[in-house]
């Protein structure tokens, strides 16, 4: 069988990654375009990928055109090498599914897409969603227990090197802390808002006088915070996560991460309350706190970071997280190898419910 996914993210990689890997041991030909975006392109080649990679439109007044790159690359995936299956996260994968006459797998996570949800009811194939996902995307749309995270965070798939600690030059049992800070520059995060640089400083200055401080930002930081930046390349950053004291963001991906991997995370973000997951997270799992007032936030991550036992107490919470989620990679395999038997199963599934 042929797959094609289409790669936007350096975290769509991390998705996606094991899903290739099963698929490719079990003989399968893969195909990957990777979006010339961020690091996207050098966490695949971290990862060991052969990818194509494309460019997006740079303008935000003129994404709206990266639809006929989509068009044009799907039609030479259809008469290259023909794929079954077309998978990835939004609209760009439906329309190359649709050019390239396969049928279109969707994930998604993120309700604030507006009309780019409503397009991807249209065009794809079948949606995939987290069980608590708000909108109703129609017919097409499954909703399964997991997070996108689960599919290369699961302990199935993910396990914690302690090595991390000496490549971070602190000592074993030494607090730290990471701020991870949004770039803001998506289509996708117009109109919202995070940290401001004074935010930021103030961060630094409150959780210093208790935690080493590391920042991980999506944009370039000040001259006065680079001394904070995080010295480990990108491929580390889960161990990072798995053994810090205490999370603070303003994106979401990274704030998910930490809670499934049972490290206390602060989300700071204007329109938090439109995500599914946050909620999830923060009313029925405990494991995050979610602000739109960076006041708050700096408030309550100064109030953790003294608290004793905190990473002890995060780690039970994960324990009920995990027992009540599934592997995302395990499922995606599946669902993909029993197509359409699987996709008629779980439609029927949730009707009955």
């Amino acid at each position: 069988m042929n797959y094609l996914f289409i790669i936007n993210t350096e975290g769509q990689v991390h998705t996606w990654k094991g899903v290739i890997r099963k698929l490719v041991e079990k003989g399968d030909y893969v195909s990957i375009y990777g979006r010339d975006y961020g690091r996207t392109l050098e966490v695949l080649s971290e990862e060991g990928f052969k990818f194509r990679p494309f460019k997006p439109t740079r303008s935000k007044a003129f994404k709206a055109l990266d639809i006929f790159k989509h068009i044009t690359l799907g039609f030479k995936a259809r008469f290259s090498f023909k794929p079954a299956f077309v998978l990835g996260f939004g609209v760009d994968a439906s329309v190359f599914a649709i050019v390239a006459g396969a049928t279109s797998i969707i994930f998604t996570d993120s309700e604030p897409l507006g009309m780019q949800n409503t397009l991807m009811r249209i065009l794809s194939t079948c949606i995939i969603t987290p069980q608590k996902f708000t909108i109703d995307l129609g017919k097409k749309h499954i909703r399964i227990p997991s997070y996108k995270e689960l599919a290369y965070l699961h302990p199935d798939h993910f396990s914690p090197d302690e090595s991390i600690i000496k490549e971070l030059g602190i000592e074993k049992g030494q607090q730290y802390a990471i701020l991870r800070f949004n770039a803001f520059d998506a289509v996708h995060d117009v109109g919202r808002k995070g940290f401001t640089l004074q935010d930021k400083y103030n961060l630094v200055e409150c959780l210093g006088k208790f935690a080493k401080v590391f920042i991980s930002s999506e944009s370039d930081l000040p001259e006065e915070l680079k001394q904070y930046e995080l010295p480990v390349s990108y491929n580390r950053v889960h161990d990072v996560l798995y053994y810090s004291n205490l999370l603070i963001a303003d994106t979401g991906t990274m704030a998910v991460e930490a809670s499934v991997l049972g490290t206390p995370s602060i989300m700071c973000l204007s329109n938090y309350d439109e995500f599914s997951n946050f909620i999830e997270l923060e009313k029925e799992y405990n494991l995050m706190y979610c602000f739109k007032d960076p006041r708050q936030a700096i408030k309550k991550a100064v109030e953790l970071i003294q608290q004793p036992g905190l990473k002890a107490e995060w780690q039970k919470k994960r324990e009920k997280l995990l027992k009540e989620k599934i592997d995302l990679t395990a499922f995606m395999v599946e669902f993909i190898e029993r197509w359409p038997q699987s996709f008629n199963e779980q439609t029927a599934r949730q009707v009955s419910k």
